[in-house]
């Protein structure tokens, strides 16, 4: 997921497909300008849950697993989730080719099978990788002084620049800005574990990727609560809930997913039945730690392959099934297919 948090530090986070903090510095005011009202329009639009509200599944995919109306969540979690790049151009002689190459990787021990042990680690693998690309593409945009670590106020500056302090802002902008500052300050002041107000690059990682560390996760908790809780109580109702998810037109009905989403609320989310969601009912809801979503999905990827039940697959297998684990259209998520091999 990826999420609707109003602010600069979450450009990352919105653009799982919206990453971002990667603003040239001459345009950043207009950037930023742009980034807010295209949080404002999309908050309006009517999108699935399973692609709204970030780390609940967010490190696999941010679509649905539901094989029956297609394989893009297993394409996202075999692939890794990249900057969106269609492979629609790719024939499924080409996408076969490839998907060899990479299943040849994936096969460390060499024995001609893929086992369970070995896709874990292969997603494992492609998570990392697509956290460490993001950390590598802003790391050089922050650090100014190139002494290999990011202050606060590097980071300050190459985020805000003098936009603070602008008199001749309009005055909603200048406010939005100080309220990003101050959010992105205190994330910021949680990942510097040491406090020395200077982020070393897993300390920026944190900044960057909070959900990934366990010290931050009650921080993410508490954005989160902030983003929902529209009235302030501390605490979120049904109708919040379903407003994060689902803002109807003039006219439209509710869709199914939203009845459904209805009733996890009253029946899994809120687990005290008082009618609210609590801090740890969110947390319970985004980061549901009992869950292995990487296991999960190495397990379900062996058990549609292996026809013949042995608990490992084998190249044959894979490319028998090429299209659950990389299609050949209908996903953005097929980069590695056109990337040399030897690259992944």
């Amino acid at each position: 997921m990826y999420t609707n948090e109003c602010k600069a530090s979450e450009l990352m986070n919105f653009s799982q497909a919206n990453s971002g903090r990667d603003r040239d510095k001459s345009s950043r005011l207009s950037e930023m300008q742009l980034f807010i009202l295209s949080v404002c329009l999309a908050l309006g639009l009517a999108v699935p849950p399973q692609e709204k509200r970030v780390h609940h599944q967010r490190d696999l995919s941010d679509h649905a697993h539901d094989d029956t109306h297609g394989y893009q969540y297993d394409h996202e979690a075999f692939l890794g989730k990249e900057e969106a790049k269609t492979f629609d151009q790719l024939t499924p002689e080409e996408s076969k080719a490839r998907l060899g190459k990479i299943v040849d990787r994936i096969d460390t021990d060499k024995d001609g099978f893929v086992s369970h042990a070995e896709l874990h680690y292969w997603i494992k693998h492609r998570q990392r990788r697509y956290i460490e690309e993001n950390v590598d593409k802003h790391w050089k945009e922050y650090d100014q002084n190139k002494d290999g670590k990011i202050s606060w106020i590097e980071y300050k500056n190459t985020t805000y620049g003098t936009y603070l302090d602008d008199d001749s802002e309009d005055l909603e902008d200048r406010e939005s800005y100080k309220a990003m500052h101050a959010r992105d300050q205190r994330r910021f002041k949680m990942a510097d574990k040491d406090g020395d107000g200077i982020a070393s690059r897993e300390e920026f990682t944190a900044f960057l990727h909070p959900e990934e560390f366990e010290y931050m996760k009650s921080l993410v908790v508490q954005e989160t609560m902030e983003d929902i809780d529209k009235n302030g109580d501390g605490k979120v109702n049904l109708e919040e809930y379903i407003g994060d998810m689902f803002t109807p037109e003039e006219g439209e009905s509710e869709p199914e997913w939203v009845t459904t989403e209805r009733k996890h609320f009253s029946e899994y989310r809120d687990s005290n039945k008082d009618g609210f969601l609590d801090a740890d009912e969110v947390g319970h809801w985004i980061l549901p730690g009992d869950v292995d979503h990487t296991d999960n999905e190495a397990r379900h990827l062996i058990h549609e392959t292996d026809k013949n039940n042995d608990e490992k697959i084998s190249k044959a297998e894979i490319l028998d099934n090429w299209n659950m684990f990389v299609g050949s259209q209908a996903t953005n998520y097929g980069e590695d297919l056109t990337r040399k091999h030897d690259e992944l």
